[in-house]
């Protein structure tokens, strides 16, 4: 069982002034959870190398068992530190697709046409797709076998307007997650801010959050 994962390699937030990234939680969870079932893994980013962390996933109230296992654990730092350059990846050989949050897929992966393609090409294969949070954005451009945006008509969920807003980033993302699959014609569903959530329709898997990014990836193993 090969899973590819997929990181941002975007740091900017905006013109803030801040960092952003790959949210640690999102990537830590799905990491184990395959890990741990006995997938191979494999990690890969626009860039290549180290993804940009999010510093506000690295603080002390955001961290969870799995981050600190991955903390603890150097062999899994040292893939990551080493991420295979996105252009270079092929879909042939994997099983399936995961990409982990954080806000930096709104500015690179959701505009990346190696990204684009990839899922693609999962999609017309039928092999589970997955995403959680903010990484539903790569969902932006990416087209179904039938020509239309490939989550028209079919249930998804992602960090809603009231998430982003609780944050204080509405006016400093590109573009809202939960606008963005409602506009290309999802059926977009939520529940409460913060809490678990994760829909899955055929072979795709949508997180809402941080705290779905455990479940997300047991979902999409479900498929395997």
């Amino acid at each position: 069982m090969k899973i590819l994962m997929v990181l941002t390699s975007h740091d900017k937030l905006g013109e803030t002034g801040k960092k952003t990234g790959f949210w640690l939680e999102e990537f830590a969870a799905p990491y184990y959870v395959f890990k741990d079932a006995g997938a191979e893994i494999t990690l890969a980013s626009p860039k290549g190398g180290q993804p940009p962390l999010d510093p506000t996933s690295d603080a002390e109230d955001a961290q969870t068992e799995a981050t600190k296992r991955f903390k603890a654990d150097e062999a899994a730092q040292q893939e990551l530190a080493q991420t295979t350059v996105l252009s270079t990846v092929s879909a042939e050989g994997f099983d399936a697709i995961f990409y982990p949050g954080g806000h930096g897929p709104l500015w690179d992966l959701a505009e990346d046409a190696d990204s684009k393609a990839l899922i693609e090409t999962f999609a017309t294969s039928d092999r589970p797709i997955g995403a959680v949070c903010h990484a539903p954005a790569v969902f932006k451009h990416p087209k179904g076998p039938d020509g239309k945006a490939l989550v028209t008509g079919r249930k998804v969920t992602g960090f809603t307007n009231t998430e982003e807003a609780a944050v204080g980033l509405t006016d400093v993302v590109p573009f809202l997650v939960e606008d963005m699959l409602k506009s290309n014609g999802g059926v977009y569903e939520k529940a409460a801010d913060w809490a678990s959530f994760v829909v899955t329709d055929g072979k795709l898997v949508t997180g809402q959050n941080p705290a779905s990014s455990n479940e997300a990836a047991r979902k999409l193993l479900s498929l395997l």
